[in-house]
């Protein structure tokens, strides 16, 4: 499967695949509108952490034994065992914030969507249910410093 990962030596911190995860997450597919006028906000599935000096984008690992999906106490977390895609149901969700202690790489992380608490993480800005193409947050990145590579751990 492939998975994206991050190279923070050329990281600038300009938080472009912030914006691209957003809008491909909003309802108007309009990174204007999706920032300034939808409601709930999208919300955006990679953070970027550090400053202007130092920085990476944080992206779930859809790692291949996901401590996530096992402390998750409402099945909202799930992996689907074709494609190896780690997803969160905000449906399901229940905002306990299991997953966010359980993720050793800090990737999941709780927002407000529309008066409820819900974990939100990377989904490869697909559903889960099949490979999907280059995601938005790697295409959005001037200096390349996310990369979308092939994995071998499934």
């Amino acid at each position: 499967m492939k998975r994206i990962y991050a190279i923070e030596t050329w990281c600038v911190y300009c938080k472009r695949c912030e914006v691209a995860c957003k809008t491909f997450h909003s309802a108007s597919k309009d990174a204007v509108r999706a920032l300034a006028v939808e409601y709930p906000v999208p919300q955006s599935r990679v953070r970027v952490e550090g400053d202007r000096h130092l920085s990476v984008a944080v992206n779930c690992r859809h790692c291949p034994d996901p401590k996530c999906v096992e402390g998750c106490i409402s099945g909202a977390m799930t992996k689907n065992p074709a494609t190896g895609v780690v997803t969160s149901d905000p449906a399901k969700c229940v905002g306990c914030r299991t997953c966010v202690s359980l993720c050793p790489f800090g990737c999941v992380h709780i927002e407000d969507a529309g008066g409820k608490s819900i974990a939100f993480k990377c989904d490869l800005c697909g559903d889960g249910r099949g490979e999907p193409g280059e995601p938005s947050c790697v295409a959005a990145c001037p200096n390349r410093a996310l990369v979308y590579v092939e994995s071998e751990e499934r």
